[in-house]
């Protein structure tokens, strides 16, 4: 039994901020993340989980939308403020835990989970949709990605692996995934959403050739 705390991977992208500059891959918003943003009335409020430097959460306020933005990265947090700030922009930063989310229940209309919530081991990821479920409103929307099983043989070609607990992987070398980190399948997936109705799954590469995620909607069950 894996009895270390497993949700670090914070660690390196604290780091991984403080070098990303305006022309960062990570300053572009997600087309599929602006799409259904851009479905909700205006003054919907979004909890951003795993904001990072804000990327996500910068678009939705310039929409209109209430914006909460949460990272466990103080580096990150840092940034969003700073960006909303320069764009006159009013974001809600907060830094904090995905499994310990700051919120009431039922904050938020809608709840985005970009490349964040597999960041851990399966406790981890149970955790952390228990609290998505708790902060988000019945019938409002979560949209997420999570790493598929497809992308587990593509990582073990790169670096030396082990597994350190069901599904959940380290990897040798200087990337996040030395960190540890979830790989699922479908059945995997959907046994842990028991508080959603999900509408949409696919499995696609990101950026990278053999990127495999998951991409979910989901809406919260009454």
């Amino acid at each position: 039994m894996n009895l270390m705390p497993t949700d670090t991977a914070h660690l390196y992208w604290d780091a991984a901020w403080e070098r990303a500059g305006n022309f960062s891959p990570w300053v572009m918003p997600e087309p599929w993340a602006i799409d259904h943003a851009s479905t909700l009335p205006t003054g919907a409020r979004i909890l951003d989980l795993g904001a990072g430097i804000g990327r996500h959460a910068l678009a939705f306020a310039e929409m209109g939308h209430a914006v909460t933005a949460l990272d466990a990265s103080e580096t990150a947090i840092a940034a969003v403020e700073a960006a909303a700030f320069a764009r006159n922009l009013t974001v809600d930063a907060v830094q904090a835990l995905m499994t310990d989310l700051p919120f009431d229940t039922a904050s938020f209309d809608h709840v985005l989970a970009w490349n964040v919530i597999y960041h851990g081991d399966e406790s981890i990821v149970r955790r952390t949709l228990a609290e998505i479920a708790r902060v988000l409103r019945p019938g409002g929307s979560f949209l997420a990605t999570m790493l598929s099983a497809r992308r587990l043989p593509v990582e073990q070609a790169r670096a030396k692996g082990r597994e350190i607990s069901r599904n959940t992987w380290v990897f040798d070398g200087e990337g996040d995934k030395r960190h540890p980190h979830f790989f699922c399948s479908a059945p995997d997936l959907l046994s842990l959403m028991w508080g959603f109705e999900v509408f949409t799954l696919f499995d696609r590469p990101h950026e990278k050739p053999g990127s495999w995620h998951w991409h979910i909607l989901a809406e919260r069950l009454p």
